[in-house]
């Protein structure tokens, strides 16, 4: 099988292994700066976040985990530690007592409200204002174009 490889030419793999650190790195950029501000990691903000864009604020536990890119048991063990810090609440969905719903509380709203500044300053720093209007659009039509392929169900 090693034979029949198709690898990588030059190019390729600079632009691979560029995009393969960016990969690990931004994402340990975003968590500093959130758990060194706000004491969240970045999955827990993008929980509370998914859930305070939700209508009512609420969100099946099934929904919020592909939102948030995670396992349904990652996302369980994250809203109970967020349970724990008064900022969700979960119930069973009123139509369905088999489905569980989480919401977020108003000091939970509140707490996000105050993380986002800081969120949004360092999205800006280390994304949006080192690139220009043209590579932004760029980058979103890439990031589209490669999650269509990795997550096919999911809208970008």
């Amino acid at each position: 099988m090693v034979g029949d490889a198709r690898w990588l030419e030059p190019d390729e793999l600079a632009t691979w292994m560029s995009f393969a650190a960016l990969m690990f790195k931004l994402p340990g950029v975003l968590d500093y700066q959130l758990q060194r501000d706000s004491g969240l990691t970045h999955f827990e903000y993008l929980v509370l976040a998914g859930l305070s864009e939700s209508p009512g604020r609420s969100r099946r536990m099934s929904d919020l985990a592909g939102f948030a890119n995670g396992s349904l048991s990652r996302l369980s063990h994250v809203v109970k530690r967020l349970e724990q810090r008064g900022f969700v609440e979960r119930r069973p969905a009123e139509d369905d007592g088999r489905i569980t719903v989480a919401t977020i509380t108003d000091s939970g709203y509140e707490f996000l409200v105050a993380a986002a500044p800081g969120h949004v300053a360092t999205v800006r720093e280390y994304v949006v204002d080192v690139l220009s209007p043209e590579q932004l659009a760029q980058l979103k039509d890439i990031a589209d174009t490669i999650l269509a392929k990795v997550d096919p169900g999911k809208d970008c």
